[in-house]
């Protein structure tokens, strides 16, 4: 009887040390630089999982390639070198082809609300296109458009015999669709491509602009909300299966449509700022586009409708379906562009 209660007594002791949540510790990975607003927004995001997780789940985050190049991100998530990784979908042309809808020019209007209307949408949809990983949101950021250092661009017909690197693969056939060239590099390497003349131009946010010093060697920028990225934050299967019931649900707690509103606010207001950080700058022409040369845009644009829908379609998308949803999550956060 004496030994009987000794066991129960022993088994009290450790039952609260096996029910302790193991702990991790997730690798963060970005590729721009720790001075960018997606720093502090990882940082938050890990900061809230922690909070959420009574503790049991930490991060860091490493920025600016440290763990590994841009274009690799999505299968470094997928393959565990980070836990935790920020993918351009777009960075890989033919590989994500439905979330590329975000991609298409005049469409989303507003940083936040684009940015919580698109994952609305996409969450039905990156199940299957992202299966290799756990997606937890999507996010863009403001309307952005084009800057170039040897020749002003106004209409469509201007990009012919230009060398552009675009912002994604929509852009990219965009260019092309309008003779021009394109140019592949990561953002952290755009500067260096204009300023040896690899590239005439680029397709850029305006805060990102300055940040990465691409004004310095840029001279023409139009003010027109011209296109969006879209981004979105990854996590790998295994280490987010290996969690408990209580961890995965602080971690699901934060990808959420909610979350990648804030994401997108963040970076957005400082796209935005960067604007006038141009204007002011010597050298520099900002210039808006006319009521006639934007009608000239939008029609030049429409081909790429077919394009993505050909793409999306081939993902077993309905690409009519789709995109009808995407505008009707867009105007639902008043993001949807006029």
């Amino acid at each position: 009887m004496r030994k009987a209660c000794l066991a129960l007594l022993l088994a009290a002791s450790v039952s609260p040390a096996l029910a302790q949540d193991k702990t991790f510790d997730l690798k963060i990975s970005h590729w721009v630089p720790a001075s960018h607003p997606l720093q502090k927004s990882l940082e938050d995001w890990a900061a809230a999982v922690e909070k959420a997780s009574g503790g049991t789940i930490k991060g860091k985050v490493f920025p600016a390639q440290q763990l590994g190049k841009a274009f690799d991100h999505y299968d470094m998530a997928r393959d565990g070198i980070a836990d935790v990784t920020y993918v351009n979908p777009g960075y890989q042309p033919g590989r994500f082809p439905i979330i590329g809808a975000g991609e298409l020019p005049f469409l989303i209007s507003d940083a936040k609300g684009g940015s919580m209307g698109l994952d609305a949408w996409y969450r039905k949809y990156a199940e299957k296109e992202m299966k290799d990983v756990k997606y937890c949101l999507a996010f863009v950021h403001s309307p952005s458009s084009f800057h170039s250092r040897t020749k002003k661009i106004v209409s469509p017909e201007d990009v012919k015999g230009m060398k552009i690197r675009p912002a994604h693969a929509t852009m990219a056939n965009f260019v092309t669709s309008l003779g021009g060239t394109n140019v592949q590099s990561s953002a952290p390497e755009v500067r260096d491509i204009i300023e040896r003349g690899v590239a005439d131009g680029v397709t850029f946010p305006w805060g990102s602009l300055v940040l990465f010093g691409i004004d310095k060697v840029t001279k023409y920028d139009m003010e027109a909300p011209l296109y969006t990225t879209t981004f979105v934050f990854v996590i790998n299967k295994d280490k987010y299966n290996a969690m408990s019931d209580k961890q995965k649900a602080a971690i699901d707690k934060n990808c959420t449509v909610e979350m990648a509103g804030a994401v997108g606010e963040h970076w957005g207001k400082f796209e935005d700022a960067g604007i006038d950080k141009v204007k002011a700058e010597s050298g520099h022409e900002v210039y808006k586009l006319t009521t006639e040369q934007t009608a000239a845009w939008k029609k030049a644009a429409e081909p790429l409708v077919k394009t993505w829908g050909d793409g999306a379609k081939k993902a077993g998308a309905n690409p009519d379906a789709a995109l009808a949803d995407l505008k009707a999550s867009l105007k639902k956060y008043n993001a949807l562009a006029e």
